[in-house]
């Protein structure tokens, strides 16, 4: 496919509100592609040439690709710039100039040669790679046609502003096959142990379903974590799974560990599939030395610890490992405890399939270690079995006394299913045992400008909302404009203000009183804490118009935290604020 025609498409996307429509012209594009061009073309899509796991990056500023189209159409840069302020987005400026600018230089350029070209532009590295990366992208401007242009000079910016999810895609691919989404959960499954939607639409286009079948695990490549449900007493434990194992809640960070004794490499994973291994260097060094095995991949809780007092430390105080610069000195100072509770691989076998009692006890025997807090980095999460509610409520009264969340309950012949919030896992935290200390993880949808002090932060409010899966949409639970420290509105606002767009993503749903000044894609979660749930006709999330049904909103919201560890896709539904909604009246 030529370059060109996947710019038509992409342009048709842009245009488009309907997430339907969009699936569809999703679909149709990819039905025109070989297998290895719609494999780059879902990478093209997220502004990217490799999965998000993988560390390339393009590593180029705005300004750099301002200079690049100022050289590359020998333009006047105030001129340009002058322009680029009235129209307010950088593709569409630089196709505004090139429609004006006859190139003899301008090629109808394949899919791949672009790609390919884009890829170079990714990885060029050491002295002159900034000069080598302006040079590919002049050339590339110079011999693109104009709408092309719009596009191409997005990518390496990371803002396609096409307004789809990950989940789109996958709607997609089932379109593609069967001409509806019926093969969704299928496709689903599938990325949830393999994150790589260009991997999964090769191998759809290349062997149809039967080709995503046999996807297991594979060291080196993330797998969505599995996420817990939540219940708010010990008695509703017991009467959802019964005997169940019980471990301590560790308020730290989840970390999803790889590693191969063959080439002695550990690679560590956050939430969000971002590969962090050079963050914790204490952990690398801990799973070389206490992990037996060939090769492996588990997860764990990485906390804080005091070895002087024997003291977990707050979250607040953990935080701090996560850090780019002076991160062997920070180690020092706050070393951190890998509390390990689950195995997924070991050794060319899958375990997320097997019943939780069978991965505890192969976890056991892949440690070189003593489980001493003091000795090792790596500790197995320590976890008792119980049966009745009395007990349960006094291991999680013990572990709130030593500074912990709460307590995870699993169910004992349950499976690890990754992505999923099942009830497999229940978590028991302490702000769940009161009406008034819920706290959400929210997307930030948006914001209004700020008033008075708030003028110079560019921000007084901002929007928040839940998930819902049914719809593939986010909802409205609060508008949230105070609580927040001035370092924070300012933090805020420069993380929104990397992401803005002229439309309202269309995959928010947002009651008209409630629109905000600046919309922004999904990309910010936040921690919210509220007094209460309430019902409210201008929030969406649970509201069902035909019905006369109001939506849940949070009373006296503010911010807890950001949570940077968790992708959009991780925050809380709109199916756990109807529970938190139901749970909290029982109180």
């Amino acid at each position: 496919m030529k370059f060109s025609r996947l710019a038509d498409y992409f342009a048709k996307i842009e245009s488009t509100t309907s997430r339907l429509e969009i699936t569809h012209l999703l679909a149709a594009v990819f039905q025109e592609l070989n297998p290895d061009e719609l494999r780059k073309t879902i990478y093209l899509l997220q502004g990217r040439v490799a999965p998000s796991f993988i560390k390339i990056e393009f590593g180029i500023a705005e300004k750099t690709v301002l200079k690049s189209i100022i050289q590359a159409l020998n333009l006047e840069r105030r001129l340009f710039e002058k322009q680029y302020q009235k129209i307010g987005d950088l593709g569409e400026t630089v196709e505004y100039f090139k429609k004006q600018i006859i190139s003899f230089d301008q090629e109808d350029l394949s899919l791949e040669e672009v790609f390919l070209r884009l890829y170079q532009l990714a990885t060029a590295s050491g002295l002159g790679s900034q000069e080598k990366k302006i040079n590919v992208l002049i050339n590339l401007i110079r011999q693109l046609d104009p709408l092309s242009c719009r596009f191409l000079v997005r990518i390496p910016l990371g803002v396609m502003r096409l307004g789809f999810s990950d989940m789109t895609l996958i709607d997609a691919f089932s379109w593609m096959l069967e001409g509806n989404k019926s093969l969704r959960p299928e496709i689903e499954k599938a990325y949830h142990v393999r994150p790589d939607l260009g991997l999964i639409g090769y191998l759809l286009k290349k062997n149809g379903l039967v080709g995503i079948k046999k996807i297991e695990p594979e060291v080196f490549t993330p797998i969505i974590m599995m996420r817990a449900e939540r219940l708010s007493s010990a008695q509703e434990i017991i009467e959802k799974i019964g005997r169940c194992a019980i471990e301590p809640k560790y308020d730290g960070f989840r970390l999803q560990i790889h590693y191969s004794r063959k080439t002695n490499e550990v690679k560590i994973y956050s939430r969000n599939l971002e590969e962090v291994s050079f963050m914790y260097p204490d952990i690398v060094n801990g799973v070389k030395k206490e992990i037996a095995e060939k090769d492996i991949i588990f997860e764990g809780e990485a906390i804080g610890f005091d070895p002087l007092s024997s003291c977990f430390l707050p979250f607040q105080a953990t935080v701090q490992r996560k850090r780019k610069y002076q991160i062997i000195a920070k180690s020092q100072e706050i070393p951190l405890k890998l509390f390990v509770f689950e195995l997924l691989y070991k050794n060319g076998v899958s375990y997320i399939n097997q019943h939780f009692l069978v991965r505890r006890e192969e976890l056991k025997k892949s440690f070189r270690l003593k489980n001493d807090l003091f000795q090792d980095t790596l500790v197995l999460a320590p976890e008792e079995i119980v049966i009745d509610s009395t007990k349960i409520d006094l291991l999680f009264n013990q572990a709130v006394e030593k500074g912990l969340e709460g307590i995870i309950a699993k169910k004992l012949d349950g499976i690890y299913q990754p992505g999923a919030r099942g009830w497999n896992w229940i978590k028991f935290k302490r702000s769940y045992s009161s009406k008034v200390n819920d706290t959400l993880d929210c997307l930030v949808m948006g914001y209004d400008y700020g008033k008075g002090k708030r003028v110079g932060f560019g921000i007084g409010a901002f929007l928040v909302g839940v998930y819902d899966k049914k719809t593939n949409s986010y909802k409205t639970v609060a508008k949230i404009g105070t609580g927040l420290t001035d370092n924070e509105w300012k933090k805020l606002q420069e993380s929104c203000g990397l992401i803005k767009t002229k439309t309202k993503p269309q995959t928010y749903d947002v009651d008209k009183q409630m629109q905000v000044d600046v919309w922004v894609e999904p990309k910010i979660v936040v921690e919210i804490r509220a007094d209460e749930i309430t019902r409210s006709p201008v929030h969406t999330a649970g509201r069902i118009l035909s019905k006369n049904e109001p939506g849940y909103a949070l009373r006296f919201p503010r911010l807890e935290r950001f949570r940077s560890d968790k992708n959009p896709d991780d925050i809380t539904s709109v199916e756990e604020v109807k529970k938190m909604f139901i749970s909290q009246t029982r109180h």
